[in-house]
C-alpha cells in the first residue's frame, strides 16, 4: 500500500536546520490561526506574515492551502495508515475483509469528524493533491478484491470514497443534525450492499 501523500516525504527528514525551522514556524502559524479565525477565513499570505517568512518559502514548501492543510493533518492520518497496515484487527491485518472494511470505514469518518473543517477548506482550493484518499482508494480496492465483489470493483471504491467527502459530512452532521454513528452506519450499510452486488455486465 502506498504511503498517504501527507506523509514525511524522505528528504524531509535530513533537511536544513533553518528550512526545518521554517515548517515547523508555519505549521505552528497556521495551526494556530486556523483555531483561532477559522481555515477559510486564513489567506497564505496571514501565515506567511505570523511565521515570519516570504511568500516564496510557503509556496516552495507547501504549494497551496490544500497542501498547507494536509501537512497539518499528516500525524493523524500516518497513524491511521500504520495501523491499517500493521495494527490490530480488525483494523489491522488479521481480520476477515468484511470486517477490516467495516473498521476501515468508521475509522475514517471518526478522523473526518474532526477534520472535516479543514479538510473541506482543503478540497476547494485548485491542488494536484488529494490528501489520503490516494492510500485509501488502494485500501478498498484490495480488500473489496479480497471478499470476493463480483461488482465493478472501481466504481464500488469511487462511490465508498465519496461517503468521506468533508463537506457532505459537515452537511450531514452539523446542518441535518444526524450522530456519528448514524454516519457510520449508513456506510457500513452501503459496504455491505457492494459486498451483495451480483457480477457486473
Amino acid at each position: 500500500m502506498q504511503d498517504l501523500p501527507i506523509a514525511e516525504r524522505p528528504a524531509e527528514l535530513t533537511e536544513r536546520a533553518d528550512a526545518a525551522d521554517n515548517r515547523r514556524r508555519i505549521l505552528a502559524a497556521a495551526s494556530e490561526l486556523f483555531a483561532r479565525c477559522g481555515a477559510e477565513h486564513v489567506s497564505m499570505q496571514e501565515v506567511a506574515r505570523a511565521a515570519g517568512v516570504g511568500m516564496g518559502t510557503m509556496y516552495r514548501r507547501f504549494g497551496d492551502r490544500a497542501g498547507l492543510t494536509f501537512a497539518l493533518l499528516g500525524a493523524r492520518h500516518q497513524a491511521f495508515q500504520e495501523q491499517l497496515l500493521r495494527g490490530q484487527p480488525p483494523l489491522g491485518p488479521g481480520a476477515s475483509p468484511r470486517e477490516r472494511l467495516h473498521a476501515f470505514g468508521r475509522g475514517c469518518l471518526e478522523l473526518l469528524d474532526d477534520d472535516a473543517p479543514l479538510l473541506a477548506v482543503a478540497s476547494s482550493q485548485p491542488s494536484s493533491l488529494e490528501g489520503p484518499n490516494v492510500a485509501y482508494r488502494m485500501h478498498l480496492s484490495v480488500l473489496l478484491r479480497e471478499a470476493g465483489v463480483r461488482g465493478d470493483v472501481e466504481y464500488a471504491v469511487e462511490t465508498l470514497l465519496m461517503g468521506f467527502d468533508p463537506r457532505l459530512h459537515l452537511h450531514l452532521r452539523h446542518e441535518r443534525g444526524w450522530s456519528l454513528a448514524r454516519v457510520q452506519d449508513g456506510w457500513c450499510a452501503l459496504l455491505d450492499g457492494w459486498l451483495a452486488a451480483p457480477p457486473a455486465r
